[in-house]
């Protein structure tokens, strides 16, 4: 079991409203350096000119997820994000946030010995071989009353990363759930996704660029999210 000090702990700088983007809001130093020094500053360029470089199948998921958080009022809240990327440290300032990273932390196996008020697994669950031993030791870690922020994708092709085992309909994520301690009615389900989008990410994935369909059609689920709470009286 790691302790919290094992953590990597991060201060975020920035909270923002609106349409879930990467815009950089200054180019980044070092521009003819390494390669993601390059890559940012190609980023930084396309958003100047109104390129919006969120993957397209993450625009509404974003939207409603970042919605959702800022509902609770984020800077209240002890954040730990399992696998963390950079989106959700970046676009809220939390009362304290904490990440884990893979191999060195392996949500199947092991727990931390403190709890938060939320936890965020954003396009990781797709990715374990024992999602419902991860979904539980998620539980433990939530105190009562915390929330968990969970998306993952649904039609989208097959990424080992390093393994890939598992797709959830918004039905088969809230079985997955219970399954892991939440009531049925302390989760809220919701998925995003088009034909056009399933077709767009066969090859590669697809940025949300300038003008892409935001269209919903339920039949076609590229995302799949839930925020799940944890019974305010369950027992510590």
């Amino acid at each position: 079991m790691k302790s919290g000090s094992e953590l990597r702990l991060s201060e975020q700088s920035c909270a923002v409203g609106g349409r879930a983007s990467t815009i950089l809001s200054a180019p980044p130093r070092n521009i003819l350096g390494s390669a993601p020094s390059r890559r940012a500053w190609l980023k930084f360029l396309m958003n100047k000119v109104g390129f919006d470089t969120t993957d397209w199948v993450r625009v509404v998921m974003y939207e409603r997820c970042f919605s959702f958080i800022r509902s609770l009022g984020p800077e209240q809240l002890d954040a730990l994000e399992i696998s963390a990327g950079p989106q959700w440290k970046r676009n809220f300032q939390f009362r304290s946030f904490a990440e884990t990273q893979f191999p060195e932390f392996d949500i199947c196996s092991q727990r931390l010995e403190r709890q938060f008020d939320l936890v965020i697994a954003d396009q990781i669950f797709e990715h374990l071989p024992w999602p419902n031993r991860a979904g539980r030791n998620v539980f433990a870690m939530l105190r009562p009353g915390g929330w968990f922020v969970l998306a993952t994708p649904f039609l989208l092709r097959v990424h080992n990363v390093p393994i890939d085992c598992h797709r959830w309909t918004e039905q088969g994520l809230s079985y997955l759930l219970q399954d892991c301690g939440f009531l049925p009615e302390n989760i809220r389900t919701d998925s995003w996704g088009n034909r056009a989008c399933v077709r767009a990410n066969f090859a590669k994935w697809r940025r949300y660029g300038w003008y892409r369909s935001l269209v919903n059609e339920p039949d076609f689920p590229v995302v799949v999210w839930a925020f799940a709470r944890k019974a305010s009286d369950t027992p510590p």
